[in-house]
């Protein structure tokens, strides 16, 4: 799984996500709440796509939002639904080489930690753009089960088997403290906070 395979898939996919884009909105809900994203933080939306969460941020009123993709098409989607607002920042690039010159109070990856090919490496490097305090959070909004049988129906070349949520809790651990750990019918997360 190579960057410009992934980058040709999602560039590919950009023009029907948003129509084909399914919302569990109760599951996004406690995705947030379990996140702690609330008024007054700097986010970094890892992954972003064409932006699905961000107007749950704004709705939240986060302080400032920074989303990256590596897809040029679906960053460019993003940048055209949200460039009227001052608080966010939509970037191409890869986030494990992106210098972003400042640490952030929250870090998300919905619906896409899968198509990272090193899941450690990924949250050792998201662990240390974290100020003191934040929280790293992985999500989906459906459960495990679904995430890989679409994976593997779909996006198998893009995409590696997602670990149980009790297998990334322990690379979490290694990094930051675990405060949800969460694999049911509905939904997929885990979170850890940054101690001093």
């Amino acid at each position: 799984m190579d960057s410009k395979t992934i980058i040709d898939f999602f560039d590919s996919a950009s023009q029907y996500w948003d129509e084909d884009m399914v919302r569990n909105e109760a599951a996004i809900a406690k995705i947030l709440d379990n996140a702690d994203i609330n008024g007054g933080v700097s986010i970094l939306d890892v992954a972003c796509g064409t932006g699905v969460l961000i107007p749950d941020y704004l709705s939240r009123k986060v302080k400032e939002i920074t989303a990256i993709d590596i897809s040029p098409k679906m960053a460019e989607i993003a940048k055209n639904k949200f460039c009227s607002y001052e608080n966010v920042e939509i970037i191409c690039g890869d986030v494990e080489n992106y210098n972003f010159g400042r640490k952030f109070d929250r870090i998300m990856i919905y619906n896409a930690f899968p198509h990272f090919p090193d899941p450690e490496r990924l949250i050792k490097n998201l662990s240390g753009m974290l100020s003191d305090g934040g929280i790293l959070t992985v999500a989906h909004g459906m459960s495990k089960a679904h995430i890989d049988n679409i994976h593997k129906h779909g996006a198998n070349s893009v995409s590696i088997e997602l670990l149980t949520s009790d297998r990334l809790a322990d690379i979490f651990s290694k990094y930051l403290t675990v405060t949800t750990n969460v694999s049911n019918d509905s939904m997929y997360q885990v979170a850890g906070i940054k101690h001093k």
